[in-house]
């Protein structure tokens, strides 16, 4: 899937919230209604001739599911104060979301899980996932390490997962819709830089399927994997907004055992 960036680049508090208005599809009517303002006092924000107040921006921030980064520029566009803190992992009050990450990781194991921020650079990850990248080019192990980059590089992953073309329009897919959802620019560029690797681009039909595997190859055999996603909802804090853990549980009896018995992948 091909994205064409259309955020624009500068203006007031109202070209960002238009942009973002039009993205989620929205009209000025539906907005209005959903967010208690007048139609004729939005279309004055969105032009420019209306300075909305924090309140309001908030409002249709939360109208139009602004990610929390993006909710901070609209403020800073409107000349107020960004809402929204971004403190890092080891960060005294942050101790019980390091606690729950290490729970979670943890409690996957043996079977691979890690978490990402939101430009799907590696956080944290349990020893199970040491295995599966064990042979990749050490290059791409220096921080800050991008999954996507590791999975489907040339000297990454690439070489070894048999549904390779099909894995690729996944990702690729799934980036497509990250950058609809946040119109981050380096969301786009990750896209793009994936985009230009060898190894095909298929969208198979689903066949019955539940969902679409990672086979991977290895010394013990091939390897099918599901992932499942989770996220912290109510987060408030950007950096806790914007992480990601990534499980791989197994799509089949042989995997699971294979992972169960500790094989060298």
């Amino acid at each position: 899937m091909t994205i064409t960036e259309t955020r624009p680049e500068t203006g007031g508090v109202g070209v960002l919230l238009k942009d973002w208005r039009q993205r989620r599809r929205r009209s000025q009517l539906e907005l209005s209604n959903e967010s208690g303002i007048s139609t004729r006092h939005l279309s004055f924000v969105e032009t420019g001739r209306s300075r909305p107040s924090r309140d309001m921006v908030l409002r249709i921030a939360d109208q139009l599911e602004v990610p929390l980064r993006e909710r901070n520029t609209l403020l800073l566009a409107a000349g107020y104060a960004p809402a929204y803190d971004e403190r890092t992992l080891e960060d005294d009050d942050m101790t019980a979301i390091r606690e729950a990450l290490d729970l979670i990781l943890t409690g996957y194991e043996p079977f691979p899980a890690l978490v990402v921020d939101r430009d799907w650079n590696l956080v944290q990850a349990n020893n199970a996932v040491g295995p599966l990248i064990a042979d990749v080019a050490p290059e791409l192990l220096e921080p800050p390490l991008n999954v996507l980059r590791l999975s489907l590089h040339p000297d990454g992953m690439s070489s070894r997962i048999v549904n390779l073309s099909e894995w690729r329009g996944h990702l690729i897919d799934r980036l497509a819709r990250e950058f609809a959802v946040t119109g981050s620019p380096s969301t786009k560029a990750l896209h793009d830089e994936l985009m230009d690797y060898p190894g095909g681009l298929s969208h198979a039909s689903p066949d019955g399927r539940i969902a679409v595997p990672m086979r991977l190859r290895t010394d013990a055999g091939e390897l099918s994997f599901i992932s499942t996603v989770t996220t912290f909802g109510t987060a408030v804090d950007i950096s806790v907004a914007e992480l990601t853990v990534e499980a791989f549980l197994p799509a089949d009896a042989f995997t699971a055992a294979a992972l169960r018995g500790g094989i060298n992948t």
